[in-house]
């Protein structure tokens, strides 16, 4: 893909907040275009402007109605193609079906592998996603994939809370190399919780915390949450172990109203999150913190188009994107 042309960012249906957002960072007009959601379903999108020879960034995360925006992209991705733009990126900040990475029982679909190729087809020249919940997604992609993450704006943020004798609280084995990377920038130590699912509900039973907790704040960290429920345990848990304050820090807040109500009535003194996902069970929550990442994804698509490198943003961000929050 050779990036030649000038930017223009467009947005689905549920990527105009975060579209615009990108769009004041870079000092540039949102895209003219319209999705139009028939009374049987069928979903309509439709280019309000010219796009031949411009370099196209589509921004529609895969959250909390993933089948309509999964295949809003695909049409868009369509859409774009056909009207000749130079290049076509897909901004996915929260990607829906990255727990489908594997086949793990018999008879089963690896779903993340089914949308890669959807979207290589439909015409994306270019990925650019935020903490996948399997990173090795991103070779189910034949196109380059940019793999943000949020870590280092949800630590700056941390930072300036100036919490006293924190420690990093990871709920499981398996996000525990995540969790120490957010420890290590915030010059902390890191306990392990040890949990375990059963089926393919959303709960799961903490069993363990491995590491002394007795008089620390403490700080949960995962990549997503649905209804809240494992992340609550956890916490009541480290209350019992004699944990002082306890926060979570999450990237990709899906929480139902349920799951909503519960961090509310929770041990939980807030949750910081981000904007990935479009949340309105959020609006009414008290205890709820939203961080903004799409400076950091603006900042990144302003690299790619110059051909600068992406990599320094996985482990720090220029401070203008800090401010923007």
């Amino acid at each position: 893909m050779i990036t030649s042309g000038e930017i223009k960012i467009f947005a689905g249906s549920t990527g105009q907040v975060f579209a615009e957002q990108m769009c004041k960072y870079l000092g540039i007009d949102l895209g003219e275009a319209d999705t139009i959601v028939f009374s049987e379903g069928n979903i309509f999108v439709r280019v309000g402007e010219t796009v031949r020879n411009k370099d196209v960034y589509l921004v529609q995360p895969i959250g909390l109605n993933p089948n309509n925006e999964f295949v809003e992209i695909l049409f868009w991705l369509d859409a774009f193609k056909r009207a000749s733009a130079n290049s076509v990126t897909a901004i996915i900040p929260y990607f829906g079906y990255a727990k489908g990475d594997k086949k793990d029982e018999p008879r089963v679909s690896i779903r993340a592998r089914v949308c890669a190729e959807c979207i290589e087809l439909a015409g994306a020249d270019r990925i650019v996603t935020m903490d996948l919940h399997s990173p090795q997604i991103q070779g189910f992609f034949k196109k380059p994939v940019d793999h943000l993450f949020a870590l280092p704006v949800l630590c700056e943020y941390i930072k300036n809370l100036n919490i006293n004798d924190l420690m990093v609280i990871s709920p499981d084995a398996g996000f525990t190399k995540q969790a120490r990377k957010f420890a290590s920038y915030l010059g902390v130590s890191v306990a392990i919780g040890d949990k375990t699912r059963t089926g393919h509900d959303e709960r799961a039973k903490v069993l363990e915390i491995i590491g002394d907790v007795s008089g620390k704040n403490t700080l949960i960290v995962d990549d997503f949450s649905i209804s809240g429920e494992t992340l609550i345990d956890l916490a009541r848990e480290l209350k019992n172990r004699g944990a002082q304050r306890i926060f979570a820090c999450l990237t990709h807040i899906l929480l139902n109203e349920q799951g909503v109500a519960r961090i509310e009535d929770s041990p939980l003194e807030f949750l910081i999150g981000t904007d990935t996902v479009v949340n309105s069970c959020l609006r009414k929550s008290k205890k709820v913190r939203i961080v903004s990442v799409a400076p950091l994804f603006a900042e990144a698509i302003d690299r790619i188009h110059n051909r600068e490198s992406v990599s320094p943003l996985f482990t720090k961000v220029p401070d203008k994107v800090i401010d923007s929050n």
